[in-house]
């Protein structure tokens, strides 16, 4: 197992938590969405991504602020 799949199904497993006790989830379906690999496998991509974006973002505005006077 990969360690991004695990950090996102700790992820999914709180915020599962959290939607059961606001009531937004029944909590069978926590534990299947904290199972489902699709999911998981999804949200990994859509996290790297993410991270790709941020990383290019920050370059972008670093280099647009950052000019020498």
């Amino acid at each position: 197992m990969h360690m991004p799949s695990v950090i996102i199904r700790i992820l999914l497993r709180y915020a599962a938590g959290v939607l059961v006790a606001k009531g937004l989830l029944l909590p069978d379906m926590a534990g299947e969405l904290s199972a489902d690999q699709e999911l998981i496998d999804i949200l990994v991509v859509a996290a790297g991504i993410g991270i790709g974006a941020l990383t290019e973002a920050w370059y972008w505005m670093a280099r647009k602020w950052d000019k020498p006077t």
